[in-house]
């Protein structure tokens, strides 16, 4: 059986988004890659900060052969921010689409925004069943 997907079912899961981002969100990246340069989130499976979103200057987190690559995140620059999850949290999250927010407090040592007093953090939802079948086909 042939699972590659058509052109018809590409154009209909582009219409579609994994991730999106909060203004909010969108406000910090634009003055962090003003700081750092481009930048990329990878999200983790981990516990306490590790399950956060993590920002970095884009290359500085090496990425694996099984990290899933969601989309971009447009933030009104020339290049978006790419956005990565480990496989084994993927397993747990294809159903799940992605929203980068941030708020007021602390967030991890390693991730970009920590010296400004906010961390990012995500806020998730279902996808629909039409967003589901988009995804699928």
């Amino acid at each position: 059986m042939d699972t590659a997907p058509t052109p018809g079912s590409m154009a209909l899961a582009a219409a579609y988004s994994r991730v999106a981002v909060t203004e909010a969100a969108v406000t910090l990246l634009r003055k962090l890659t003003d700081q750092h340069g481009p930048l990329m989130f990878h999200q983790s499976g981990g516990c306490c900060d590790g399950s956060s979103p993590m920002c970095y200057p884009d290359g500085e987190f090496i990425l694996g052969d099984s990290d899933v690559h969601l989309g971009d995140l447009g933030i009104g620059l020339d290049r978006a921010v790419p956005m990565w999850m480990s496989a084994s949290q993927f397993a747990y999250w294809q159903h799940t689409h992605l929203t980068v927010d941030v708020v007021p407090g602390r967030g991890a040592g390693f991730s970009v925004e920590a010296p400004e007093g906010v961390r990012f953090l995500i806020r998730s939802r279902l996808f629909t069943d039409d967003e589901l079948d988009a995804f699928e086909s």
